[in-house]
């Protein structure tokens, strides 16, 4: 059964390590939290929640509200409220702030976005915040954003995340490199001084498939500042969908957003490249995490 509270409850495998993707540091040994046993289950569970949630919709256990689409205008009051149940758990928490991507653009429901898979694949509970348009410059849809907003309606302080994961750069792209480093180091920092005792990890810059020469030259730049800024914090995980050519079924051909499918592959990604450093699956016992997702507290579907 899922717990239901504008917050969505369920299942799925793993536990993060302390180490970043590329080229994991030779200081401070993976952390495992979790039996190996449950190795290499990870990419199945995350397309059978997609599938089930697809089939299932509003009905389904993915987000409790059922409401459908990505939005930035969701009931702060609500999260708030899922949050302080999050305090009171002993489960591990993930927290994630992202753009559009983790506000499940693309899937049709914010249930199905790549954060809300992983949480449910990790068998965490999670506080999710996703705002079309948002970087860690651009303020994105009803400037809720940049990153240290989106950050700080996490309430970090207070619910304790294992793990900060910050999925933010397409919509920065043409932010002077030197403007992004700032401030991608100060979002860091921010997530750091909240979040002492957790691993923070990036995913950085999501491209359309054959962008105009133009346009991938500047998500490159882009791409470039934020991966500088994030290895020059000791111990945080880098995952670069544009430098390791990410592949993912898009929403419509040609198109930037994943379609609900896609978005259990790029969950399946995150948990793999995680796991390579030390994760291992949560055991199944304890019941269904709790899910606090902003998508579900949204007054109406938005997609961006």
């Amino acid at each position: 059964m899922l717990a239901v509270f504008a917050c969505s409850a369920s299942p799925g495998p793993a536990a993060l390590s302390r180490r970043p993707t590329a080229q994991p540091p030779k200081t401070a040994p993976a952390r495992s939290w979790g039996p190996a046993s449950a190795r290499g289950r990870i990419d199945a569970r995350a397309g059978e929640i997609a599938l089930r949630d697809r089939k299932g919709g509003a009905a389904d256990s993915g987000t409790a509200s059922g409401r459908p689409g990505a939005s930035a205008g969701y009931d702060a009051s609500g999260l708030a409220a899922c949050e302080r149940r999050l305090e009171h758990s002993a489960r591990r928490v993930l927290a994630v702030a992202g753009a559009s991507f983790a506000a499940g653009t693309g899937a049709g429901a914010a249930r199905l976005s790549w954060a809300v898979l992983l949480a449910r694949a990790l068998r965490w509970n999670a506080v999710i915040v996703g705002v079309p348009g948002a970087g860690y410059t651009r303020a994105g849809a009803h400037d809720r954003g940049p990153a240290i907003p989106l950050l700080g309606r996490e309430d970090l302080a207070e619910v304790h995340p294992a793990l900060v994961i910050l999925q933010f750069g397409h919509d920065d792209i043409g932010v002077p490199a030197a403007t992004e480093r700032r401030r991608v180091a100060a979002a860091l920092a921010y997530a750091r001084d909240r979040a002492p005792r957790a691993r923070i990890a990036v995913i950085t810059v999501f491209t359309a498939p054959d962008s105009q020469p133009r346009l991938a030259s500047a998500a490159e730049q882009t791409d470039r500042a934020i991966v500088t800024a994030a290895r020059a914090v000791p111990g945080v995980v880098v995952m670069d969908p544009l430098m390791q050519h990410w592949t993912f079924q898009r929403a419509t051909p040609g198109g930037l957003h994943p379609s609900a499918a896609g978005d259990a592959q790029i969950a399946a990604r995150v948990a793999r490249d995680l796991e390579a450093y030390g994760v291992r699956p949560a055991p199944a016992a304890g019941g269904a995490p709790l899910i606090c997702d902003s998508g579900t507290f949204a007054p109406s579907p938005r997609a961006a």
